[in-house]
């Protein structure tokens, strides 16, 4: 099988040659190009080839196509701070007052230059592999998440919290839902073979199940419907114990769910069985960035028994890899895998 048909066919439940691989890994895979963060999001040409060597270098099976998580948010108005060496953050939003959502203008994100250079690398790689490996489009946030970003974490938090407030909440998050779905349709005519995005302020960690279910479950589906729409799988990531919205999560339409090594794995396999593929979950950090190879071995190989008689599941990292995580961790975790 080739790459793209271990991934395909781990979304559909349906069974696989060996265990499909795909790694959160780009500020990895810029790193060992040589590139500095500001080099990678600068230029598609840039992206394409970490991405490229890094896929010949390890061998997996499906490419995340991610820049950071403050494009979207930029292309909405958000500000955007550009670190020479770290992804690009968006830590202040642009809506000081909720009743201006009336007044914003309509999301046009495809005229932002950095989403622009995100769906250009798209292309490239869609170009360089064609079918053999499966090219996941990252659309950044989620509609919850970016509202997130335009109002400023504290700012929505508490708006949340107004019963005064949740007529603008709505009319935020579908004006965040209109953006996202731009980006979804506009990386779907780039190429990609898969659709995802991530939504982790809509998580436990942050706010209720009751919350999650009112202002993330809605809006979340919706973007699965618009993924589908396209023609494509869709991916949702929520990072953090997402444990206790399991069977929430079975109703967001995404045909897989990454999650967070914090989730509890068996309790997730056994929700998710036969309904949704489980994308990841080893610790990025504390295991493949600063763990021992017996570390990484020991872990992967648990993860695999928990998912030995579920086809649903693609091996990755519970979120992004950090930049300097050893090549012998991951050369562990796929040899592991390889043997299944």
């Amino acid at each position: 099988m080739t790459g793209l048909e271990r991934i395909l066919a781990a979304l559909k439940g349906e069974p696989t040659d060996t265990v499909p691989i795909m790694l959160h890994n780009f500020m990895m895979a810029a790193r060992q190009a040589g590139l500095t963060q500001a080099e990678y999001r600068s230029d598609p040409n840039n992206i394409a080839r970490a991405f490229i060597e890094s896929m010949e270098r390890y061998q997996f099976d499906g490419i995340l196509v991610d820049v950071d998580t403050a494009t979207l948010a930029g292309a909405v108005g958000a500000p955007v701070e550009y670190l020479p060496d770290d992804p690009a953050v968006c830590h202040v939003g642009c809506l000081d007052d909720l009743d201006a959502v009336a007044s914003l203008p309509a999301p046009n994100v495809a005229a932002n230059e950095r989403i622009q250079i995100w769906l250009e690398s798209v292309r490239l790689l869609r170009r360089h592999f064609g079918d053999e490996i499966c090219i996941r489009g990252n659309c950044d946030q989620a509609p919850f998440a970016l509202a997130c970003m335009m109002r400023g974490m504290q700012n929505w938090m508490m708006d949340l919290m107004d019963p005064g407030a949740q007529d603008n909440i709505a009319a935020l998050l579908e004006y965040c839902t209109r953006a996202t779905s731009q980006f979804v349709a506009l990386m779907a005519r780039a190429g990609a073979h898969v659709i995802s995005n991530g939504d982790s302020p809509a998580g436990p960690s942050m706010i209720s199940p009751e919350m999650y279910r009112q202002y993330g479950l809605p809006y979340e589906r919706k973007i699965a419907a618009a993924s589908h729409a396209a023609g494509l799988p869709y991916i949702l990531h929520i990072c953090g114990d997402t444990t206790i919205i399991l069977d929430d999560i079975l109703e967001t339409g995404a045909d897989a769910m990454e999650l967070d090594y914090k989730t509890d794995v068996t309790a997730a396999c056994e929700k998710m069985a036969g309904k949704m593929c489980f994308v990841g979950n080893i610790d990025p950090s504390g295991v493949l960035g600063m763990g021992t190879v017996a570390d990484v071995e020991r872990e992967t190989t648990r993860l695999l028994d928990v998912f030995a008689d579920n086809p649903r599941f693609i091996l990755n990292a519970g979120c992004a890899l950090p930049p300097a995580t050893p090549s012998e961790n991951i050369e562990a975790m796929i040899r592991v895998a390889r043997l299944r």
